[in-house]
């Protein structure tokens, strides 16, 4: 597995936070905003890497810089897993001039937190805008659920169930898949269902939907649900809120689906620990697109 190390910062001017537009000609996230993120040089400091990245993009000495946090989430690109780690810094820009000061950025603007899903965000910064905003504001329907999740699942009559969700492209011929143990690990059941033309992460959530489905199919009243997608289990959790339009309605739907279980929890697992959800996406994907 690949590592990437990145610092970057969270600048704020007025309640509103700074975001780069990417220069067209960048092939991988072209036109996509980001916060101000570079590498490490070999040699440096973190908060000396995150002054000169802030010099180096916007022609600022920055101002006083305060670490907020480390962010961890792993993401695919080209078929391989990618292990990020985000050292994020705040800094207040008020009263300072910006300009940008090289040929990665086109653009930038200033942008309310309300206003993030009307802008095309980088992944990496999407997950750390939304980690650093809404880690303590759970969505009330969330808060609510979670105080059935308290408490050791590991007594008979729990179950575990793995679900996933991928797409061919990206959005391109999608699929999910299921797997469901008992409390000693032995298999109960599998599936998978194609979905059509869609995208990964509207994939995980319809696979982890049909995974709370089959837990009421089946009469199952506590659950374990288990996925590879970080994101969606961090939502799960309340860690922070869904705000994508088409992400929505289905979040919705599960959140409605898990009013019918005693007790349950989402736990977020490497890929390869995930294989057989995995295995029932791919089964599906591969006999439709065989069939067209």
């Amino acid at each position: 597995m690949k590592q990437r190390i990145r610092v970057t910062a969270i600048c704020e001017r007025d309640g509103k936070v700074l975001l780069l537009r990417r220069a067209a000609g960048r092939v991988e996230g072209m036109n996509n905003y980001e916060l101000p993120t570079g590498k490490i040089i070999f040699g440096e400091q973190p908060d000396e890497a995150m002054s000169r990245v802030m010099y180096e993009n916007l022609a600022v000495e920055a101002q006083e810089i305060t670490l907020e946090d480390v962010v961890t989430f792993t993401n695919l690109v080209h078929a391989s897993e990618l292990a990020n780690l985000f050292i994020v810094y705040r800094s207040s820009f008020e009263g300072v001039d910006i300009k940008l000061n090289n040929e990665r950025h086109a653009a930038y603007q200033w942008c309310e937190l309300s206003e993030l899903d009307k802008l095309t965000l980088d992944e990496a910064s999407s997950m750390v805008l939304q980690i650093m905003h809404e880690r303590a504001h759970p969505g009330e329907a969330v808060k609510e659920l979670r105080a059935k999740t308290e408490g050791n699942l590991t007594e008979d009559g729990v179950v575990t169930i793995y679900t996933d969700g991928g797409s061919r492209g990206n959005p391109g011929p999608s699929g999910l898949g299921y797997y469901i143990v008992d409390q000693h690990g032995e298999e109960v059941k599998r599936g998978g269902e194609f979905l059509g033309m869609s995208n990964s992460r509207l994939a995980e959530y319809y696979g982890l939907k049909e995974g709370v489905e089959q837990a009421i199919e089946l009469g199952y009243k506590k659950v374990n649900f288990v996925s590879d997608c970080l994101m969606m289990v961090n939502q799960m959790n309340g860690v922070y809120q869904v705000k994508n339009k088409d992400l929505l309605q289905v979040y919705n739907d599960i959140l409605k689906l898990l009013e019918n279980l005693e007790s349950f929890s989402f736990k977020h697992v490497p890929r390869y620990k995930n294989q057989e959800a995995d295995a029932e996406v791919n089964r599906v994907i591969d006999a439709n697109i065989a069939r067209s």
